[in-house]
């Protein structure tokens, strides 16, 4: 299968990333740019977005960028620094992009912004298995 078709067949196979509301936006191999907009129903009782709803988001461009080089990867270890706080209604950009690829670990920053505001930093480490994705 070509890499860069491969975040679409992963987003059609993911229920969770579809009730997100995750598009994506841009998609070549060893890179990935999803967006997403806030609804009401992502807000936690202090009326901004939960945490989880930008580290999905980041998460998702991180699993689906890193599946790009055709095999099976999976994230072994991810951490999110929450930058600003986020209202119903924003509109998420999460990009990921795979500057190296070692045999079967890769590392990768993801950003997510509010236009062009800076508003998470999410780290990931994937490992990638000799699993080759197929049509």
């Amino acid at each position: 299968m070509k890499g860069e078709a491969i975040p679409y067949k992963m987003l059609s196979q993911d229920a969770f990333c579809q009730w997100l509301g995750i598009e994506i936006l841009e998609c070549e191999i060893g890179r990935c740019k999803l967006g997403m907009t806030i609804r009401k129903d992502m807000l936690n009782s202090m009326n901004k977005a939960h945490g989880g709803i930008s580290y999905s988001l980041a998460d998702a461009a991180f699993g689906y960028a890193a599946n790009t080089h055709g095999k099976y990867a999976v994230s072994i270890e991810t951490s999110i620094n929450h930058i600003e706080a986020l209202e119903e209604g924003d509109h998420l950009v999460a990009e990921s992009v795979i500057e190296k690829v070692n045999t079967k670990l890769g590392f990768n920053i993801i950003e997510v912004r509010r236009k062009k505001e800076l508003v998470a930093l999410f780290k990931g480490v994937v490992y990638r298995t000799q699993k080759d994705w197929e049509e």
